[in-house]
């Protein structure tokens, strides 16, 4: 077990000790807390499949997010409200269903985008995303019949069948169970034959292409996958919050992603954890004593960038492998 994995596996122990820590002190909003970072642990995580793995820097990705949120928003608001969908399909508040809505139409709006966007590379890629998330984000407000720009609430948490997802502990584990699957699924991906494609191409996509495989297709099923994560973990960040807003889709969504997998360490595991955990804290911690607090966030952005590329996962571990 290498030094990098040992740290990993510290960090998401720490996640774990908060709520239990809260729980044990009567202290239930930093369960809350904790949540939050799990979400955004989970959304960054799928973010950093095509930006870790496959070097895809794209400014789009709160467009997955925030579908994954409203995909939560309008099928509980209908189930809630006893109204019938387009089709005569029914809403629902049950987790599992509302999950699966939340992927497919991440990944089918992902394959819609990738398959255009991905025809570019560099300042265009982050651009052309960037493009699309926009559309998406102004569709959103001009949307009355769920909100527009004043959002969707949603009246009862969702239910996950044997758990109270009322209970702040229990939401909790649910989203940490599968911040975990997550990140098993980022390390099978990194270990495989389909990841060791991806990072070729990032590196040398004409060798990549001279034996006999296509860089764009790859690139194209890693963009599909990292979006479905995402809009997983944006159906969560619905749930958490009860409410939806286009505020998911807008680019600040995006860079704050981009933010927590820097400050975590790009391509490193556990990366996106250590990231969510930093930014909650700083927001929550500096929040409460200045309104500035992000020029503080920034400052430590700027020293990651400057001193320790692979994040603070990166500067703990030193130069060990990725593990």
């Amino acid at each position: 077990m290498t030094r990098e994995t040992l740290i990993s596996l510290a960090i998401v122990l720490a996640l774990l000790a908060i709520p239990l820590w809260a729980t044990a002190a009567g202290e239930t909003f930093y369960i809350t807390l904790a949540t939050r970072m799990a979400i955004l642990a989970l959304a960054a995580v799928g973010l950093n499949i095509a930006l870790g793995l496959g070097g895809l820097v794209s400014f789009g990705h709160a467009a997955f997010f925030g579908i994954g949120g409203y995909a939560a928003g309008i099928l509980a608001s209908h189930a809630f409200n006893m109204e019938p969908l387009p089709f005569g399909l029914p809403g629902t508040n049950a987790m599992p269903v509302i999950w699966i809505v939340a992927i497919v139409a991440s990944g089918l709006v992902a394959l819609a985008i990738g398959a255009i966007s991905l025809r570019t590379a560099g300042v265009y890629f982050i651009m052309i995303t960037l493009a699309f998330a926009q559309m998406i984000f102004y569709f959103a407000i001009s949307w009355p019949a769920y909100g527009g720009e004043d959002g969707l609430s949603i009246f009862v948490r969702n239910q996950f069948p044997g758990v109270n997802t009322l209970n702040g502990l229990s939401f909790f584990f649910v989203c940490f169970t599968l911040l975990i699957a997550s990140l098993g699924l980022f390390s099978l991906l990194r270990a495989s034959r389909f990841g060791a494609a991806l990072q070729a191409a990032r590196q040398n996509e004409q060798r990549l292409a001279t034996v006999g495989i296509a860089p764009y297709r790859i690139r194209l099923a890693a963009f599909v996958i990292s979006a479905m994560v995402t809009g997983l973990a944006g159906a969560l960040f619905a749930d958490l919050n009860r409410f939806v807003s286009p505020s998911m889709l807008s680019w600040h969504m995006s860079g704050e992603l981009i933010v927590l997998i820097i400050l975590g360490g790009v391509g490193r595991l556990a990366g996106p954890v250590a990231g969510a955990m930093l930014y909650v804290a700083f927001e929550y911690f500096l929040g409460g004593i200045t309104e500035r607090w992000q020029l503080f966030l920034g400052l430590l952005l700027l020293a990651v960038v400057l001193f320790a590329r692979g994040g603070v996962v990166g500067l703990l571990a030193g130069k060990a492998r990725h593990g």
